[in-house]
């Protein structure tokens, strides 16, 4: 791959042997920094519950201008400046936990920030810098939903542009190439931005080419969506009912007395029942529980298996049941979801395949409940399934995800390529409630209906639950601590969108690409420096 370093003219004030500005004061140093940091904020507000998704556009260029010929290590302290308050504003919800943890969280999750500002100040040498600028975008976001702890990915690019211009390209290429759009475009405007300032440095009254050229492209990147189709037909359909049974209690000690999470869902679901005989709502061919509807294990603990199975007769469908299960040894406990018959009782079940760290399991437990007490409150470590939850649910074959597991490229695409015809994602979110954080969740599964075609059910033990269309449109959706039920007939699909056939390619390939371009910049410069130094 060739990657030429850049023959444009250098910004006024830089040095034309490597692109580094030159010296101008501690002043312009503060005023970088002081940008960098309203920018990351502003950026938080391109999320929900905001939803201004325009701001991720201009978050990227803002960033993009910032590190523009920069060093390395400026590159790297703008972008951490520019992560850490981004990062503070998206995650304010873990507030309920401790700012410490806000803190805490968002500064572990700067580092990628930094490591990206290094890049792009690296790349801004090249030419074609807006590509690979926004392919840094898409490298950062690989490596921050991998590590560490099995990664983190909440702030992805794509995560704001669930209802915007942007959302069809996830059927092409899943929230990799939303990213990748989103960044291209924002790298695009910093480019005609540029190419402005040198017009009016140079005091010509005619804009260069070049602007116009940079603004059509990022106008063509925010309009090419609404080109490609998202399939939505479907031969068979199933009628659902979502349970929203609700918590007496939201917060970090939303269950409270035993069964009493239990008993809001099983009479949630007999009032249900006494609505069908009532002729006020269609009888459903299924019914869903949300995460963690039952805090007991059904298997070990005879009340809490007569509770489910009463109220599952009482409906006559099989219920999906969310319920938390012994793991092998008295250490853990598993996070299931439980098809339960009305009358042959509990069949097949999918165990949350990724557990939260620090949340349902605590790495290095020995060492950190000394220093972090409030660890000591996470009494046993999740056990982590293995498999997909791909089950027969009645006549449907669902795919269940649970909770932030929607939050995973690969656990959601495995599911549906393993024959999910559609997604149902049991979530409890009452540590969270009127924080942002149950917003955020729902955009995520936006994006999925869109990229994999599939209906998406959220069952939510006090809210958000919603039925979402595979084109991603929120068709109903409960209000946060009510007692609701949904019903709603859903389109069952077979079919793969191409973001389904190529899987994870293009994010690798772009991540790669990311990379590759930074060593070539590294690379040249290292050379430029040694060339200088025999000189």
């Amino acid at each position: 791959m060739a990657l030429p370093v850049s023959q444009e003219r250098p910004v006024t004030g830089q040095k034309p042997e490597d692109g580094a500005p030159a010296r101008r004061g501690r002043g312009g140093w503060w005023a970088r920094t002081g940008l960098a940091a309203v920018c990351g904020t502003a950026m938080a507000f391109a999320f929900p519950p905001y939803d201004v998704w325009p701001l991720s556009m201009l978050g990227v260029a803002a960033l993009t201008l910032l590190t523009r010929g920069r060093r390395a290590r400026h590159g790297a302290w703008l972008g951490y400046v520019f992560g850490l308050p981004f990062f503070v504003v998206l995650l304010s919800w873990l507030r309920v936990v401790g700012w410490d943890g806000v803190v805490g969280l968002s500064a572990i999750e700067s580092v990628f920030f930094a490591l990206m500002g290094a890049g792009l100040a690296l790349t801004s040498k090249l030419r074609g810098w807006p590509l690979w600028g926004a392919m840094l975008w898409v490298t950062q976001e690989w490596a921050r939903d991998r590590l560490p702890f099995g990664g983190f990915p909440w702030g992805r690019l794509a995560f704001a542009n669930t209802a915007s211009p942007f959302t069809s390209l996830a059927a092409l290429g899943g929230a990799p190439l939303v990213t990748f759009a989103v960044a291209s475009c924002g790298a695009l405007l910093a480019w005609a931005a540029l190419c402005v300032l040198r017009a009016r440095r140079a005091g010509t009254a005619v804009l260069p080419w070049r602007t116009a050229a940079g603004s059509l492209a990022a106008v063509g990147l925010v309009l090419v969506g609404y080109a490609v189709p998202v399939p939505t037909t479907a031969a068979d359909t199933v009628k659902v009912a979502i349970v929203q049974g609700n918590v007496d209690r939201p917060g970090m000690d939303f269950l409270g007395r035993p069964m009493l999470v239990l008993n809001n869902h099983a009479k949630t679901t007999e009032q249900l029942a006494e609505d069908v005989a009532a002729g006020r709502v269609p009888k459903p061919d299924v019914v869903i529980w949300p995460e963690n509807a039952s805090d007991l294990d059904p298997f070990t603990d005879p009340a809490a298996y007569a509770r489910i199975d009463q109220a599952v007769k009482t409906i006559g469908v099989p219920t999906l049941v969310g319920a938390l299960v012994d793991g092998p040894d008295q250490q853990h406990v598993r996070n299931e979801g439980i098809v339960w018959d009305p009358n042959s009782g509990p069949g097949e079940s999918y165990t949350k395949q990724h557990p939260v760290p620090f949340g349902e399991y605590v790495p290095f437990r020995a060492e950190l409940s000394k220093v972090i007490t409030r660890l000591q409150r996470v009494a046993r470590d999740f056990y982590p399934g293995t498999g997909s939850g791909v089950m027969h649910l009645g006549p449907a074959r669902i795919g269940d995800v649970i909770c932030f597991e929607v939050a995973y490229d690969e656990i959601v695409r495995d599911t549906v390529n393993q024959g999910g015809r559609v997604l149902v994602v049991q979530t409890n979110n009452a540590t969270y409630n009127n924080t942002g954080q149950t917003e955020q969740q729902l955009a995520m599964s936006r994006l999925r209906a869109v990229e994999h075609g599939r209906a998406v059910l959220i069952a939510a033990t006090s809210g958000v639950s919603a039925v979402i269309t595979p084109d991603g449109v929120v068709e109903q959706r409960t209000k946060e601590l009510d007692q609701e039920v949904l019903s709603a007939v859903v389109p069952l699909r077979d079919g793969q969108t191409v973001a389904d056939k190529v899987g994870a390619g293009p994010e690798w390939v772009l991540a790669l690409g990311g990379l590759l371009a930074c060593g070539f910049a590294a690379a040249a410069g290292w050379q430029r420096r040694r060339a200088a130094k025999r000189a």
